[in-house]
């Protein structure tokens, strides 16, 4: 097998096409994965964020999630796959439901995790700042607490996503949707440059999540932009101090 094989795999559109194609198990991983982080993220956010925000229940929410953590996905998936009446699911292909309920409750620990910590890290001084002008409870959270804790909370997000898009290829084991089908046809033709094509198509896909959320959290921090500005005005000051003293 050379890097050749792997790129003709890819070059040949016969590959593509089709319900067994490339572009059908994509899809079908694409949004699994969107679809699984966006229901995580309704169910886990607003929990997470109002907890921080109170201070309260923080222990008891990040534990109950982290059981999530102690429970294998495949284990879980396994198990719904089992349930009477499984089958197609619309455009998420065969055992869809059982694989969107598995990576849902895989995505929820970082995701609440991250943003509990992200509002209970938020500088107190500002919030005690923001209550002393006169804000009250929701204008601190929606304006102070929520954009400071931000970066945490993408950080949260960036991890879950990346976790559940490597993890949705073990959908294949349980005849489910999704690129991992590449894989597991791979192995059972004994054909390693399929297997290589598809591992290769789920890390790189994973590299770029993984720098688009990068690169949103370096754009949303709102600290950032201080900071940036609170450099170059120290860097401006030996130069203004020369300047006046030429002047002299």
């Amino acid at each position: 097998m050379t890097f050749g094989q792997v790129w003709d795999f890819f070059a040949d559109a016969a590959n593509w096409q089709g319900p067994q194609g490339i572009s059908t198990y994509l899809a079908q991983q694409l949004l699994l994965s969107v679809t699984s982080i966006a229901v995580a993220s309704l169910v886990g956010l607003p929990i997470a964020l109002w907890l921080g925000h109170l201070g309260k229940g923080g222990f008891l929410a990040i534990n109950v999630s982290n059981v999530g953590r102690a429970v294998p996905t495949y284990a879980v998936l396994a198990l719904l796959a089992l349930r009477p009446g499984g089958g197609e699911l619309g455009p998420y292909g065969r055992e869809g439901l059982a694989t969107l309920i598995a990576l849902t409750l895989f995505a929820l620990p970082p995701i609440i995790t991250n943003a509990y910590v992200g509002m209970r890290e938020v500088d107190r001084e500002m919030v005690d700042a923001a209550q002393g002008m006169g804000m009250r409870g929701g204008e601190v959270f929606g304006r102070v607490e929520l954009p400071l804790a931000r970066p945490l909370v993408l950080t949260g997000l960036r991890l879950a996503t990346v976790q559940v898009w490597a993890t949705a290829t073990i959908a294949a084991l349980v005849a489910g949707p999704g690129l991992g089908n590449i894989i597991t046809q791979g192995f059972a033709t004994n054909d390693t440059t399929q297997v290589v094509a598809g591992a290769l198509l789920v890390a790189v896909i994973a590299v770029v999540l993984e720098g688009s959320f990068a690169l949103a959290e370096r754009a949303l921090d709102p600290l950032r932009a201080s900071r940036r500005a609170g450099q170059v005005t120290v860097a401006q000051r030996p130069a203004s101090g020369v300047a006046g003293a030429a002047g002299k």
